[in-house]
């Protein structure tokens, strides 16, 4: 999976992340799961998390695509937006190490964006699928 062919609106997911700069940003295309595709990213703080979670709800929304469900209060360390075919995870850095999704989801497919102030472009990775590594 490439930049290229993540769906436009997974990409805006990601673009409203990194408007406000979420760290850590890995789209998982998932096999035989309830849904298609994970965005994973971090904040730094409850409010920051607050921040990226409405930010990726109003960008969506906009563009008229509906949330389904959405789990995680103020303050939470994990703020899950379920958009039926995919699912957006807004960890605090904490949470995420220790739920640590991309380990439980490791034969997915993935394309990692940097963040905003990198200007670089997103790497590309396949995993090698039932690879069980180190």
């Amino acid at each position: 999976m490439t930049q290229h062919n993540v769906r436009p609106e997974i990409l805006g997911a990601v673009e409203a992340a990194q408007d406000k700069q979420a760290g850590d940003i890995t789209v998982l295309r998932l096999a035989e799961a309830f849904a298609e595709y994970f965005m994973l990213c971090s904040g730094q703080s409850a409010p920051q998390l607050k921040a990226i979670s409405d930010a990726v709800e109003e960008r969506l929304d906009r563009e008229n695509i509906r949330l389904k469900h959405r789990e995680g209060k103020i303050g939470a360390e994990w703020v899950l937006l379920d958009y039926g075919s995919f699912v957006v995870h807004i960890f605090s850095e904490r949470a995420r190490r220790y739920y640590d999704l991309e380990r439980l989801w490791r034969s997915a497919e993935r394309v990692e964006f940097p963040a905003p102030e990198r200007g670089a472009k997103p790497r590309e990775e396949e995993s090698e699928g039932g690879s069980t590594g180190a």
